[in-house]
Formats: structure tokens, C-alpha cells, sequence
């Protein structure tokens, strides 16, 4: 492709605006156009399509179009193997359909599940970045017939590569001292990137030695819990203890990322909040909606961890994939620390989830210890 002759062409053409783009773009519930070479696809979000626009989808995919499931969601549904996608036809763009496979508590399969190719997984993965529900219409299309359509188009690979793509671009656009309640000698950084269009803070406190191990907390941001104090979780608890120990002992980094929901995103949370009162364990929760265990990245956290000048961490946290994580993205981790909250009533169930599912480090007998009265 010839060198744009305007101002900013050729700089809002990189892969990574596009995906940017194409995020804004399917999060307000409009088409993206996916390509994989000559292969193009119109991809929309199934949460966010409306009855007009799934008629126009309708007309265009003469009966060529599908719909693309999480393996979570297809399991839920009570597929069988080990499909990591999978793929409904649709003779029709039917929205009651649509709305039974991929959202529906009682959905049922209600025909063969066909596995995935790259334009597929290439629209779950623009669904994920998007914080939707990862449940995706998609239509194979020809230029001809979309050329007069001001779509946003996007390449396969430059989704494939978008995240690696955020950490590599990581910088920090400002700190300031922030004096905190027990820990006045505290600092906050922020970095622009990591995820999506979201900033992250890294949380300096005291002045940690960066030629021995630092002890350094990757913490999600829980607005429920770290803001308001819910019940529901332990999340509040550990940020404050981890400052607080921190602050006692010789400083530390705490990473507040914007991964809300285990990187599902609030609203996603919230529908999995609305099932867990239903009865459903935190994990089957997030099932129903299509969500695995767990959908964080933290190979942007290690490169934040890096331009800080850490090199090896002291890691707090009750989550070997947090430890795996930092490992993998080269750096040392010469020790772990366990962070306890408060057993409640409403957290209990939760935190046995947490412990017997996704294998975290979590003594509830020491908890239980922990929450007992002293005389």
C-alpha cells in the first residue's frame, strides 16, 4: 500500500488503531469487517444486536452466516471434546435462537457444533478485548458487496497480536507522592496501556530495595469490594492489608489493574453477581456467560514491574497463576507471601471456589482463625 500524501494517514494506520477502532466500534453494537487475506467476515456483537440490524445482517448473509461460542459457553450447553470455539449455523439471523445458545441459563444444543476457524476466533478475541458477552454473529461477505459501507476493517493478525502489542507500547504519563492512611510515604505511577484503552497504576510504597527482591502485589481492581467494602469477595481486605504490611515492612509495588471481574468487565460481573444469588458457585457463574476461570493478562503487569526496575519480586498473593505469570515474563520470583482477608457469611462459598477450582493458596482454617473473636 502506497505511503499516505495526508497529514495523519499513515500514523492512524497502524494495527494497533485499528483494533482500537474496531473496539469502539463493536462495543457500541455497530459491525466491524474482519479480514484473514481475501476471507472477509462482518463480525457483531450477538449481546448488542438489535432486531433492525440483525434483518439487515439477515439480508446480506443469505443464509451463509453463524454463530461463534466461547468453549465455556459450549460446555454449558453440554458439547462434548475439547472445542476451544465453536460454531452454530444460521439459516436465519433469528434472535431467539441466538438469544437460547448463547445466553439462555437452560440453552441446549440445537444442532452440530462445527469447529472454529481463524476469522471465528479472530471475533471472540475482539469480543473479549470489547468487554461484551463472547458470543459473536458473524457473516462471510464479499468486498463487492460492503464497499460502499463505512465499515472499520481489521486484520486477523493484528487482533491476534493486540495485547502483546499494549505491553510492548507501556509507558508511564505521571506519578505524584500520595500519602496514604498508615502509609504516608507512598507514590502512584501511571501507565497509559496494558488493556484495552485503560490506564493501570502501579502504587509505590515506602522505598523499596530494587537490588533485593520486592515484595509486590499484581492486585484486579474490585469496585465492589476495594471502593464500597462488599462482602462478597476478600478483595478489599487484601489491597488494604498489602499496603499496610508493605508500609511495616520495608516498602513494596502494588499493581492496580484495570481488570475488573476477572477481566470480564463490570457489567459482566454484574450478571455473574445476579446469577451467584441465584445459587450458581462464582465459576459456574461466569460459565453460563461464556467466561473460563479466569480471563486476565499479566504480561503487561511484569513489563510495568520492569520499568520500575524490578528484576525479582517477593510475590503476595494466594494465586499461582499470578506466579506463573510473572515467571513467564521473565522475571524472578524468589519468594510468595500468602494475603488473607476477612471470612464473611456472603465470601465464604467464594473463597472454597477459589481454593478447590482455580487452585488458589487459601488455608480456611487459618481464615476462620482469623475472623474468630479474641477475649
Amino acid at each position: 500500500m502506497p505511503e499516505s500524501r495526508t497529514l495523519f494517514g499513515a500514523s492512524l494506520q497502524t494495527d494497533l488503531v485499528k483494533v482500537e477502532r474496531a473496539i469502539a466500534e463493536f462495543r457500541a453494537g455497530r459491525p466491524v469487517l474482519l479480514r484473514d487475506g481475501e476471507r472477509l467476515a462482518l463480525a457483531l456483537s450477538a449481546e448488542l444486536a438489535g432486531d433492525d440490524l440483525g434483518r439487515r445482517f439477515d439480508a446480506l448473509a443469505k443464509g451463509r452466516g453463524h454463530l461463534v461460542l466461547s468453549a465455556a459457553r459450549l460446555r454449558r450447553l453440554g458439547a462434548k471434546g475439547r472445542l476451544e470455539t465453536g460454531v452454530f449455523a444460521l439459516p436465519a439471523i433469528d434472535p431467539a435462537r441466538i438469544e437460547a445458545l448463547a445466553f439462555k441459563l437452560d440453552g441446549r444444543m440445537d444442532a452440530p457444533v462445527a469447529p472454529a476457524r481463524p476469522l471465528d476466533e479472530a471475533a471472540l478475541e475482539l469480543a473479549r478485548l470489547s468487554l461484551v458477552l463472547p458470543a459473536v454473529i458473524l457473516v462471510p461477505v464479499s468486498a463487492e458487496a460492503v464497499a460502499a459501507e463505512p465499515l472499520v476493517e481489521v486484520g486477523i493478525a493484528a487482533i491476534g497480536g493486540y495485547r502483546a502489542e499494549q505491553a510492548a507500547t507501556l509507558k508511564i504519563v505521571g506519578r505524584a507522592p500520595v500519602p496514604l492512611d498508615g502509609a504516608p510515604e507512598t507514590e502512584f505511577v501511571v501507565f497509559r496501556g496494558g488493556e484495552g484503552l485503560r490506564d493501570q497504576v502501579a502504587i509505590v510504597v515506602g522505598k523499596p530495595d530494587l537490588t533485593a527482591p520486592v515484595p509486590v502485589r499484581l492486585h484486579s481492581a474490585c469496585l465492589t469490594g476495594d471502593l464500597f467494602g462488599s462482602l462478597k469477595c476478600d478483595c478489599g481486605d487484601q489491597l488494604r492489608e498489602t499496603v499496610r504490611w508493605m508500609a511495616e515492612n520495608g516498602g513494596g509495588i502494588l499493581l492496580y489493574l484495570d481488570q475488573e471481574g476477572r477481566g470480564n468487565g463490570i457489567s459482566n460481573k454484574m450478571r455473574a453477581y445476579r446469577l451467584q444469588s441465584q445459587g450458581w458457585d462464582t465459576y459456574d457463574a461466569d460459565e453460563v456467560l461464556g467466561f473460563d476461570l479466569d480471563q486476565r493478562h499479566f504480561d503487561f503487569a511484569a513489563t510495568m514491574l520492569k520499568e520500575l526496575g524490578v528484576s525479582r519480586v517477593v510475590a503476595l498473593t494466594n494465586n499461582p497463576q499470578k506466579i506463573g505469570a510473572i515467571e513467564a515474563a521473565g522475571l524472578e520470583v524468589a519468594a510468595s507471601r500468602r494475603v488473607l482477608g476477612r471470612p464473611t457469611a456472603h465470601n465464604i462459598r467464594y473463597l472454597a471456589a477459589k481454593r478447590d477450582r482455580a487452585g488458589h493458596f487459601i488455608d480456611m482454617d487459618a481464615l476462620m482463625a482469623r475472623a474468630a473473636p479474641t477475649d
